[in-house]
């Protein structure tokens, strides 16, 4: 089959290498000319625009966007809307809130258009190893565009997981469950670091792999980094958040689901924001002022 591709950045180009070696016609579409110039390199048709993405695809078309969650989705979907015609397809394969996107499917929807969101998995390894895909929206789009959806993923690693909005929010928890995962790796390795053993940690890290119920693929990665850096000395401990572990934090206060343990993964990763904390300041004055209790001044 043929889509379009819209933005190219480390998810967006991988996805079309795979679409291309699956034997796919890919138009693709970035504001970097250069982008796109790198990918007809390998088969991929490069557009200069919107409008001439939608000319290069024959109807029903498929436009599969791989922007920035906000602004960037809602600014290329009403760019990209007066080149389609009814019963084309508009796929967002970024990390959008999920409430925006049933907003947006009824907004294509009452033009005659389909719409899905596709959670997106799989970083940068999805070229090699594939990409779990979590679809929302309609069962009709969604079958037609399953050929895609089949090359971009392992054996059994997509499916239409419900109506629109569904796929976003399987992925928005997916996040939240990573958060949480990332945060208990690190708490643990940080006491073995700290035990005065002299633990070879990448090794550890390795071994807990072999048979062990926390073996998984984030700790073969551990195992990687470790091994590259030992200390992990080369990279300071500040830690970004990607809207899924806010959105989902709000949702669990939303349907009064409990969910502590990812919610203060969500907050350690703003902790790590802070090189001298104001609250870690506050509690060391307090203790100096009940107990006597020496602070440290620089």
């Amino acid at each position: 089959m043929e889509l379009g591709l819209i933005g190219l950045g480390r998810m967006g180009s991988n996805l079309a290498r795979r679409l291309i070696a699956g034997g796919h016609r890919v138009v693709v579409y970035d504001r970097s000319a250069a982008a796109a110039s790198a990918l007809t390199k390998e088969g991929a048709v490069a557009a200069s625009g919107l409008r001439e993405l939608a000319e290069a695809l024959a109807a029903p078309r498929a436009a599969w966007l791989m922007v920035p969650a906000g602004e960037p989705v809602s600014e290329t979907i009403e760019s990209l809307l007066p080149h389609l015609s009814p019963g084309d397809a508009i796929v967002d394969g970024g990390n959008s809130y999920y409430k925006d996107s049933l907003a947006r499917a009824q907004m294509l929807r009452e033009r005659g258009l389909h719409f899905l969101d596709a959670g997106t998995s799989g970083g940068i390894w999805g070229l090699q190893a594939g990409f779990c895909l979590m679809v929302g929206g309609d069962e009709e789009a969604f079958r037609r565009l399953e050929p895609a959806f089949r090359t971009l993923a392992p054996e059994g690693g997509y499916a239409h997981v419900g109506p629109s909005g569904a796929g976003h929010y399987a992925k928005m928890v997916h996040n939240g469950i990573e958060y949480g995962m990332l945060q208990a790796y690190a708490e643990g390795f940080e006491l073995l670091h700290a035990s005065g053993y002299g633990l070879d940690l990448a090794a550890l890290a390795r071994l807990w792999n072999q048979g062990s119920v926390v073996r998984s693929w984030l700790l073969e990665l551990a195992a990687d980094a470790l091994g590259k850096d030992p200390g992990l000395t080369s990279i300071k401990g500040y830690v970004e958040d990607s809207g899924e572990g806010r959105w989902m934090v709000l949702e669990a206060l939303e349907k009064e689901v409990p969910a502590s343990v990812l919610t203060q993964s969500l907050f350690a990763r703003y902790r790590s924001r802070q090189e001298d904390s104001f609250a870690a300041r506050m509690i060391a004055a307090l203790r100096r002022e009940f107990g006597g209790h020496a602070v440290k001044t620089e």
